[in-house]
């Protein structure tokens, strides 16, 4: 008996090692620098649904927004985060994804709204976004959804990229380089309060730029998802003031190749967890099931998603 187990247990292995292999696929999850709010929440998202669904999800950095959708186009990864607006390009071919056009992008939930953040030092005579002409000035990584904001909004205020000295340098890059005068300023777009604004601003002097409501309002007449925000007084240190800026509204989205099912279970296991979540990402206070699919820039819900918010009544 014991002989015709050995025999069979082998065998069984074996067998067994293909689909042991296809479960330990990751899912996986590109995000933005180590240094932004939306690191952090990949991680705790790949964290959650790792332990709750029972298949890996691995977060990993990355350049940011434009080059998460870049890595979901070349099916590099299938999960991730970004502002709708670039989604939306993504989406329908437009801007910097002219050529590289995604109809399978999928919605799983709006989440909040994602401010753009200027930070530029005191001393460096910039008052006005029109003050940067011929600053040294970063709009971020290459490839990220900063350096999109920031030639978005340098178009809403008359100034071209050759009007200044750009740079495209990691946020946090550039706090040393500002500290030291290198740099006058950098683009950081990221839920309040973002670490790499915090070191910025109590370690160099620096302070955050308002965007005024008549730029806002420019913003809005060509690209509708834009919306004033008021980063509020003691968002961060030495700030004593309501400060005026941009922001959009920040999306988890996937494709329409990954299983209807897992979604479902991806988009209820967010939702029952939320107040998990919220303990260890600021930028999550105060999200709540009912905006899940407002401010979404008409982009589709991915079908597991639209399911979950059936169930609960959300949509009929």
């Amino acid at each position: 008996m014991r002989k015709k187990f050995k025999f069979i247990l082998p065998l069984l292995v074996i067998l067994f090692l293909p689909s042991c292999k296809a479960k330990e696929k990751a899912i996986r999850i590109p995000t933005a620098s180590t240094t932004g709010a939306l690191y952090n929440l990949g991680f705790s998202l790949s964290k959650l649904w790792t332990d709750k669904i029972g298949l890996k999800f691995n977060s990993e950095a990355s350049n940011g927004g434009v080059d998460n959708l870049n890595i979901i186009y070349d099916k590099d990864a299938e999960v991730s985060l970004g502002v709708s607006s670039i989604v939306y390009q993504a989406y329908h071919g437009e801007g910097v994804f002219k050529d590289r056009k995604n109809p399978s992008l999928r919605i799983i939930a709006g989440l909040y709204l994602n401010p753009n953040q200027v930070v530029v030092r005191k001393d460096a005579g910039i008052n006005s976004l029109k003050d940067l002409k011929g600053k040294n000035f970063s709009a971020g990584s290459s490839g990220s959804t900063t350096e999109s904001e920031t030639m978005n909004h340098l178009k809403a205020v008359c100034l071209k990229e050759s009007d200044l000295n750009i740079q495209r340098i990691a946020p946090g890059e550039s706090a040393d380089l500002i500290r030291t005068g290198s740099l006058d300023g950098v683009w950081i777009m990221a839920a309040i309060p973002t670490a790499s604004v915090t070191e910025i601003t109590a370690s160099s002097g620096a302070e955050i730029l308002e965007i005024d409501r008549q730029t806002v309002d420019k913003l809005k007449e060509e690209d509708p998802w834009y919306t004033n925000y008021t980063i509020k007084a003691g968002s961060y240190i030495g700030q004593d003031k309501d400060i005026n800026t941009s922001a959009i509204k920040m999306v988890l989205y996937t494709t329409d190749e990954l299983s209807d099912d897992l979604v479902y279970e991806m988009t209820k296991t967010f939702w029952e967890n939320l107040e998990e979540l919220q303990e260890s990402n600021k930028s999550l206070k105060g999200l709540k099931v009912e905006d899940a699919i407002k401010d979404i820039a008409d982009l589709p819900l991915a079908e597991g998603a639209k399911r979950y918010y059936k169930e609960i009544g959300l949509i009929k």
